[in-house]
């Protein structure tokens, strides 16, 4: 089963981060973020990726290019281009990647419509290339195939963003509470989704918008409860955090 990943964004909010690479590709324990949401499928056992890039995909197309290079030590007989040896001194994968771009300002819908040819008329993955997770994706397979429909959504109770407090009529404070978690649930990518869900897609959509709220009018958007940790990456802020979380050896993503 592929995944497709969506790595074309221009990722405004991180300006700080994105104004040479787009925002896949930034750093989280010296490896781009991308590379940590591929880890943790080919955890679950599912190895082929196909990269939707826009904003500065040839950053991402080169790293795929050179990963052998960049992940592993070398040698090279100079004179002879061709004559590449590699050690494997570093952590090994064995991914298969399809980077495909998919225009610079296209919306979320039409860079999947845009990849169905990879997609071999099978069921396939869809997540964001900003999200860290530890969700159990053999989990959400089984769960998507058990119910039957054309999509499967996961979906999270994100923080509050600011601190709660519960307070008695007569103004004390009973109780403060940190940015709890909300009551509601969001979008949290990690889709499983049917061949059926391209004929909902067209090539100027956005995901989000029209095809999921069709699918959830036909009764085929099927919500996949996670509770444990997911973080997107949108905030200089929550990059530092990540990558603290990650240096102290406590990266609840980190399940490889």
């Amino acid at each position: 089963m592929k995944t497709v990943l969506l790595a074309g964004g221009l990722g405004t909010r991180l300006r700080e981060e994105t104004e040479y690479r787009p925002k896949p590709m930034v750093e989280v324990g010296g490896r781009p973020i991308l590379w940590h949401i591929m880890k943790l499928y080919e955890h679950h056992q599912f190895d082929e990726f196909v990269v939707c890039t826009g904003y500065k995909g040839e950053v991402i197309k080169d790293y795929f290019l050179n990963y052998e290079a960049r992940n592993n030590d070398v040698t090279v007989r100079l004179g002879e281009p061709s004559s590449l040896t590699y050690h494997g001194a570093h952590e090994a994968t064995d991914w298969t990647v399809t980077v495909a771009y998919t225009g610079e300002l296209t919306m979320t819908g039409g860079r999947v419509f845009r990849v169905a040819k990879y997609l071999d008329n099978e069921t396939f993955m869809v997540t964001y290339g900003d999200g860290l997770s530890d969700v159990d994706i053999a989990e959400l397979v089984k769960f998507h195939r058990a119910h039957g429909k054309l999509a499967t959504v996961t979906t999270v109770r994100p923080p509050s963003r600011f601190g709660v407090m519960d307070i008695r009529p007569d103004g004390t404070v009973e109780q403060f509470r940190e940015k709890p978690q909300a009551d509601g649930w969001v979008n949290a990518g990690f889709f499983v989704f049917e061949p059926g869900v391209l004929d909902y897609l067209d090539d100027s959509c956005v995901l989000e918008q029209r095809p999921l709220q069709q699918l959830a009018a036909d009764g085929q958007l099927i919500a996949y409860r996670h509770e444990g940790f997911f973080q997107p990456m949108d905030t200089l802020r929550e990059v530092t955090m990540v990558n603290e979380m990650w240096a102290s050896g406590e990266a609840p993503w980190r399940v490889w």
